[in-house]
């Protein structure tokens, strides 16, 4: 179970009618959900990773701690919620050492895990897989094995294993996870493919996945997708249906999910597959 730390004007899904400039200005909603969302995992006994914006928690310098003392895993989702392949690799560099340095410093211990903003390792940025790997990064979730019009790597293994980087060097790559009917893979793993597609074909999908590939999934969501009170934003049809279709119902989907399957942290299950170093 993996939560992404991101306020609802952050997404990429808005980014066209939300300037970066205004977001110190708008009313954050974070913090509240994330609490909501600790509640929620605390009542099925659920430790997950929690990848955590450097910029929200550089507003909010108590969440980081609050987080782990409920018993979850601290992961690093960038600082700017930038795309990778927006950026020059000296940028990313930056960002990513100052997100890092800045959560660990409130969590007191090391932070392994990271995840790209809009899982955006694709073709074009997998040079970031080397300088995470320089930032003593031991795995990444950042690949998504499928087709899509902002991320994706069609050719990547959906299984958990090491990926390699442009330099020959290896990282452990926990991939989005897929289901696979009629030669296609599928998306499953939560976020707005868990609030728009029906809750049958997601948890049949997971079930495949566990049954019957016989490995474990990865499933994420954001702690606004359990806010439907959020500003309503006019960022265009597309969009506006990719992010606010489905928010009333996600809150008990996601119950539901919960008492359903056995979840655990990204560090917790990499260790069960034997995956405890790069």
């Amino acid at each position: 179970m993996s939560i992404d730390v991101e306020d609802y004007y952050q997404v990429a899904a808005l980014a066209s009618a939300i300037p970066r400039a205004s977001w110190d200005s708008r009313e954050s909603r974070v913090e509240r959900n994330v609490d909501r969302l600790l509640e929620m995992l605390a009542l099925r006994g659920v430790s997950a990773t929690f990848f955590v914006l450097g910029w929200v928690a550089e507003r909010h310098p108590g969440l980081v701690p609050r987080i782990l003392a409920a018993g979850h895993e601290i992961a690093s989702h960038g600082y700017s919620h930038r795309n990778i392949y927006e950026q020059t690799p000296a940028a990313f560099r930056e960002e990513t050492l100052r997100s890092k340095q800045l959560l660990e410093d409130q969590a007191g211990v090391a932070v392994e895990g990271y995840r790209a903003a809009s899982f955006s390792v694709t073709a074009a940025s997998q040079w970031a897989l080397d300088v995470l790997i320089d930032a003593g990064f031991r795995y990444d979730s950042s690949v998504f094995p499928i087709r899509h019009d902002r991320y994706g790597l069609p050719g990547a293994s959906p299984v958990p294993g090491r990926i390699l980087a442009p330099s020959g060097r290896a990282i452990i790559e926990f991939p989005m996870s897929t289901a696979s009917w009629l030669g296609q893979r599928v998306p499953v793993c939560g976020g707005g493919y868990f609030r728009i597609l029906p809750y049958w074909l997601t948890t049949a999908g997971l079930r495949q996945i566990n049954a019957v590939q016989g490995r474990p999934f990865c499933f994420y969501l954001h702690p606004w997708e359990i806010d439907p009170g959020q500003p309503a934003i006019d960022a265009g049809v597309v969009s506006r249906f990719r992010h606010y279709t489905g928010l009333r119902g996600c809150e008990p989907r996601l119950r539901a999910l919960l008492g359903q399957f056995r979840f655990g942290t990204m560090r917790e299950v990499l260790a069960d597959l034997g995956l405890g170093t790069a």
